[in-house]
């Protein structure tokens, strides 16, 4: 699926991706009211169609995947606790330092391999403000990606998510899932959505990544957790109007773009296993598990991104000598092709 017409091959996120025509038809035809006023019969129903497909009871949309963290992190904690999550996190590294800002909270980071959390070290990263003498912050909520994005856009396994969770409960902290690529882990395990985020109280789910939405995200979790969230979006000036026409796109999305991601996946690692097979340059396929490719080279970052760009192909620098690609719903066989040979020249 190409539809997007481009003479460059952008392999920079798979944000970059546009509504195909299909789904700006939906989005043009789209029911509407007011959000606010809790009457868009559209946003209605991708919220109810989210809380359905994860099995939980209630949903939230959303302007952003921030925003959606955010709310999450505001609704389930209180200003002075923890939150732990893993060292390269998107709610760590990339969200603006909005847990401190907007929730008041210290951070408690997670080392980890290919981004997936040890649920042993999760354990040990706990802190409770009880019988320390008021030393320590209240950990309170601990924070997961799926897919990691920095990991190299790794799945967890199933036992390591329940894990996670269970030491969560039992030690008093709710469990946030940043399912920013839920789907992309969901079809590159085989794993049911709602199995996956069985255990988790809350979920964010991002539609204008691989999906291919142009706008928004929605929180997932229990009635009174998204009542409770629903003011806290209001306070963070996410209430949307006629929101039906975004929503809409994201209602397209989930009902026609969550089975073909596997097609991403499959040119990722195709990408993945001709590069690797390069002379100076390096990637570690055991990460390469969904639409992302993480190359590390000797020329260095900037030089990678001019040379291929020269080819028109386009990637995003993540480290001084890395770069990262990621196939999305515009990027086709010959895209690869084309961004194999501009890798070839370097």
């Amino acid at each position: 699926m190409r539809e997007h017409p481009s003479d460059r091959v952008d392999l920079r996120s798979d944000t970059v991706t546009q509504p195909t025509t299909a789904m700006r038809a939906a989005m043009e035809t789209a029911v509407v009211g007011d959000d606010v006023l809790g009457d868009d019969p559209t946003v209605q129903a991708l919220q109810n169609h989210l809380a359905d497909l994860l099995g939980k009871e209630a949903a939230l949309f959303v302007a952003s995947g921030t925003m959606s963290n955010a709310v999450a992190i505001r609704t389930h904690t209180s200003p002075g606790d923890e939150i732990i999550t893993e060292t390269t996190s998107h709610v760590y590294q990339y969200e603006g330092g909005g847990y401190a800002t907007l929730s008041g909270c210290s951070i408690a980071l997670v080392d980890a391999v290919r981004g997936i959390m040890n649920p042993d070290d999760v354990a040990k990263a706990i802190r409770k403000a009880d019988g320390s003498l008021s030393h320590y912050p209240n950990g309170s909520l601990v924070c997961v990606e799926n897919t990691s994005n920095r990991g190299g856009g790794t799945c967890y396994p199933q036992e390591t998510l329940d894990a996670i969770a269970k030491i969560a409960h039992d030690n008093g902290c709710a469990a946030h899932l940043d399912g920013a690529r839920l789907f992309n882990a969901v079809i590159a395990t085989g794993t049911d959505a709602a199995r996956m985020v069985r255990d988790y109280d809350s979920i964010s789910i991002c539609l204008s990544k691989g999906l291919g939405a142009p706008v928004g995200s929605v929180l997932v979790g229990s009635s009174e957790f998204i009542a409770r969230a629903h003011r806290w979006r209001k306070m963070f000036g996410g209430g949307m109007r006629q929101a039906g026409i975004i929503a809409a796109g994201g209602l397209y999305a989930l009902e026609n773009h969550v089975e073909r991601l596997a097609e991403d996946h499959a040119r990722a690692r195709r990408l993945a296993e001709a590069v690797n097979a390069m002379d100076g340059f390096t990637v570690d396929l055991d990460s390469v598990q969904t639409n992302m490719v993480y190359v590390d080279g000797e020329l260095g970052a900037q030089q990678i991104m001019a040379g291929l760009a020269e080819h028109g192909v386009d990637v995003l620098d993540v480290g001084p000598t890395a770069v990262r690609a990621v196939v999305h719903l515009h990027i086709t066989d010959e895209d690869i092709d084309r961004t194999i040979a501009a890798f070839a020249t370097l």
